[in-house]
């Protein structure tokens, strides 16, 4: 189709006028039409037809989400709907998700009260979040409590660790009446994987370090990180042969990175036939001309095999905005629409991703094996 041809079929904009009445979705339909808006509408329509198509959503999501409540008003109520199969996060969003467990409030603060005037009151800020010091010394006290058990005490990766922790976390939420879900346990109970790119970067991790100061080689906990890696792009593998596969990015980072690099350690380091995401969203305050990881959009993605062709030419969307101002309208507005889907339970399935991968990479393993016996 020619460019005049494909221009005189292009949609009109033309928005009808907002008369109060209008569900979410048909507001983000009718009343977006250009730049960031026609952006967000895009973001909309992806996501919804990545849930009606029962794509594999690898989810990642990075900043202080947790403290600000998004897991609990927008991630969580996703996992719970079979919207999300696998995320990736930080160590600080999973640490700062436990706070509430344990009881303790993060308040909103005025971002200008005062700095050296809020240390002195041992207050944490978070921008325009607050939180007593008390609510680190007790979240660390249960941290240090919980990887102390029997059960951590191996190695294991990323996903083993969050899942030994969501499992309990589950256990003291029911054993404390709670009426929600915290992240850590809701993906537990979804057996939704959590990866984490840099667990060492993070106070769950700080408080694995002080107990290997304190208790030396009693202390057996440890992150296979080679596995960890191995299990991101087994997984991605697994779902590729079985249909169509996206990833949401919420904010950028390690979270972002560390999910996309599982198609490249596919297809380049592997050498096998990987295609990449077909479904590429992301919402990010960064603009993309610095050339940074956080802002690099689908169509560069692509360069490195990290989605698809049909994804970075047809399938992509990248909303620049922070994530706390437009996910909660694309999440009604998804789950006003779209029933709830089966779970697809990746994390009972990791034992698989990895058997077949391993039937992928096995004449590469010959091949090297051979190569140093005959050293």
């Amino acid at each position: 189709m020619s460019l005049r041809r494909h221009f005189q079929h292009a949609r009109l904009v033309a928005p009808t006028a907002i008369t109060g009445d209008e569900k979410p979705e048909d507001l983000i339909e009718q009343a977006f039409p250009a730049f960031a808006g026609r952006q967000l509408r895009t973001a909309w329509q992806l996501m919804h037809s990545c849930a009606l198509g029962n794509h594999s959503v690898f989810a990642t999501l990075s900043g202080a989400m947790t403290p600000a409540g998004l897991h609990t008003s927008c991630i969580v109520p996703l996992i719970q709907a079979g919207m999300l199969d696998c995320l990736t996060t930080t160590g600080a969003n999973l640490y700062h998700d436990a706070h509430r467990v344990i009881g303790h409030a993060l308040r909103e603060i005025d971002p200008a009260a005062g700095d050296l005037g809020l240390r002195k009151e041992r207050i944490i800020r978070i921008y325009d979040l607050g939180f007593d010091e008390d609510v680190l010394l007790d979240t660390d006290a249960l941290f240090t409590r919980l990887l102390m058990e029997p059960a951590f005490q191996r190695p294991m990766t990323t996903p083993e660790l969050h899942w030994l922790l969501g499992k309990r976390l589950f256990a003291l939420e029911q054993e404390l009446g709670a009426t929600q879900s915290c992240l850590l346990s809701t993906c537990y109970q979804a057996d939704v994987p959590i990866f984490v790119g840099a667990p060492q970067d993070g106070s769950i991790f700080l408080n694995a370090v002080k107990l290997r100061a304190l208790l030396g080689k009693e202390f057996r906990f440890d992150i296979d990180t080679q596995q960890d890696v191995y299990d991101m792009a087994a997984l991605q593998w697994l779902v590729q042969g079985e249909g169509q596969t996206a990833v949401w990015i919420f904010g950028g980072g390690v979270p972002k990175n560390y999910t996309l690099q599982g198609e490249p350690l596919l297809g380049q380091i592997f050498d096998l036939d990987a295609r990449g995401f077909d479904v590429d969203l992301q919402i990010c305050v960064e603009v993309a001309d610095n050339g940074a990881l956080s802002s690099c959009p689908a169509g560069e993605g692509h360069t490195w095999g990290k989605v698809s062709a049909e994804c970075a030419t047809s399938s992509s969307a990248y909303v620049r905005s922070d994530v706390t101002l437009v996910l909660p309208w694309l999440v009604h507005a998804l789950l006003s629409t779209v029933p709830p889907r089966a779970l697809k339970r990746l994390y009972r399935r990791l034992p698989q991703a990895r058997h077949r991968l391993d039937g992928a990479v096995q004449e590469q393993r010959e091949a090297l094996l051979a190569g140093i016996r005959d050293q």
